[in-house]
């Protein structure tokens, strides 16, 4: 991906490996790591955008020195060593010709694309090797909700907080719909980079609040994305990452209206995703969208077509190099092999599952996995049981993982403690299961989710015969008291 302007004096040397860095994640997969080191980050009053694509970047040699946030950061979590101990290139070595500032690369738009710089203006492409330095310094001050932002949402919902917090990233979720059917010029880099974090901001999102209210806003930039793929590129490379980035734009899109109850607007959003993983010839594409199809189908009660796609993605996903991705799509065969009352079955996709899990991560590990660690192993299980009617296994391993969650990611606790409390109803536990129940009411004012609030629904169904039971009457009528969604 070298532009015409430099020449081969100008161009550096491949970017050498950070083996340091690499041995201070040890056994943890990108995305637990970059977990932790956001965690940092809050611990000393930064705001960082850290995810597992970053650390796979630093850890690749891309990133040669951190800006100034992360370098913080890093020395806060590894005290009293400096970055070179850390693997990193001192500062003055990076900084110059191939580092970039904010004012020389702002955001793109992907609602004025009209306005955008083509390939060939010399504008360079936030992801080029070439850029050595930390280009997400750019993004820092708009990849994090602000204090602001969560005022906006305690005070005005999900939709609130979408606009609040995309729109600076230039993605228009707030601005009217008939922006992104504008006239679009060829793309370039910076628009294949602005979608990737379009992808990244929704996948943020709903990790914290869940899913309702953004749906709606979500779909304007998936418009344009096609918008772009319809206008054409002077570059295969980033024809590539165009077609990659609107297709994993529909999967997180289509898992914004799976989550919020709307199945066959998730079904048709994955079907697309598909269609463009097969038109560009993208396995790790075609992977992610069956995965979340049988998901789809499983939560849609089709567990037979649940179990079809699930074995369609390990073929897609066969030859990555990814046992961890091998394990989820094991896991999504197993949820379709419990709903077909397959005990068997299930048992040895979940035996297969957890054995790849125990493989480690890779760093062939899809940037859209980082969700994926012990905590959603352990509950994806859980609904295994729980569709089978094992409510104490169930129940098991529902409890350890909400343990395990990382306490950053809102949505899945509040999900993984409704699975627990929905569990230990059916098992004959009514107060613990409404203990449980109050824990998710107390998160309802940061998530709103309709896969929750169903759950919870099903719950107080449970519960209801037992009021005597100390603290169903609590939890009863708290959820008695929920506003009624739409």
């Amino acid at each position: 991906m070298t532009s015409s302007t430099v020449t081969s004096s100008e161009y550096p040397r491949p970017p050498r490996p950070n083996l340091a860095f690499r041995r201070l994640r040890g056994h943890r997969s990108p995305g637990e790591f970059a977990a932790a080191v956001r965690r940092a980050a809050r611990e000393i009053g930064e705001r960082v955008s850290c995810d597992a694509r970053y650390i796979g970047r630093v850890e690749a040699g891309e990133i040669r020195c951190p800006n100034y946030a992360y370098e913080r950061v890093f020395l806060h979590m590894y005290p009293g060593r400096t970055l070179a101990d850390l693997g990193f290139a001192p500062r003055s070595s990076v900084r110059g010709r191939g580092a970039r500032t904010s004012d020389e690369a702002p955001p793109v738009h992907l609602t004025s694309l009209s306005a955008a710089p083509h390939e060939s203006d010399g504008h360079r492409d936030p992801y080029d090797p070439q850029d050595t330095c930390d280009t997400h310094e750019y993004h820092e001050q708009n990849h994090e909700e602000s204090d602001v932002q969560r005022r906006a949402f305690m005070t005005g919902g999900t939709a609130t907080v979408a606009a609040a917090s995309l729109g600076p990233l230039g993605l228009g979720l707030g601005a009217p719909a008939a922006a992104a059917d504008g006239p679009v010029h060829r793309a370039g880099t910076p628009e294949a980079g602005a979608l990737e974090e379009a992808v990244r901001k929704i996948r943020l999102l709903d990790d914290r609040h869940g899913a309702d209210g953004l749906y709606r806003r979500a779909a304007t930039p998936l418009r344009t994305a096609y918008a772009l793929l319809d206008a054409g590129t002077m570059r295969q490379s980033t024809a590539d990452r165009l077609y990659a980035g609107a297709g994993e734009l529909a999967i997180s899109v289509g898992w914004l209206a799976h989550d919020s109850g709307r199945f066959d607007d998730a079904r048709s959003h994955y079907a697309e995703a598909l269609a463009t993983a097969r038109m560009s010839g993208d396995a790790g594409l075609e992977a992610h969208a069956f995965c979340n199809t049988a998901f789809l189908a499983r939560d849609a009660g089709r567990p037979r077509e649940a179990v079809r796609a699930a074995q369609a993605a390990q073929r897609a996903a066969l030859h990555l190099g990814s046992p961890r991705l091998l394990s989820l799509l094991a896991l999504r065969e197993a949820g379709g092999w419990a709903g077909l009352a397959d005990r068997t079955g299930c048992r040895r996709a979940l035996a297969r599952a957890q054995a790849l899990f125990d493989r480690g991560p890779s760093a062939a590990d899809p940037e859209w996995m980082s969700f994926y660690g012990e905590a959603e192993l352990e509950v994806l299980e859980a609904q295994c049981w729980s569709t089978l009617g094992d409510w104490p296994r169930a129940a098991r391993h529902a409890r350890r993982a909400a343990h395990l969650q990382d306490p950053h990611f809102t949505r899945n606790i509040a999900l993984y403690t409704a699975e627990l409390a929905d569990d230990l109803a059916r098992g004959g536990r009514p107060d613990e299961a409404a203990a449980a129940g109050l824990r998710v009411l107390d998160l309802l004012d940061e998530v709103q989710s309709s896969r929750i609030q169903t759950m919870l629904a099903g719950t107080a169904r449970v519960l209801l015969p037992h009021r005597r039971a100390s603290g169903v009457p609590a939890f009863l009528d708290r959820h008695a008291s929920l506003p009624r969604t739409a």
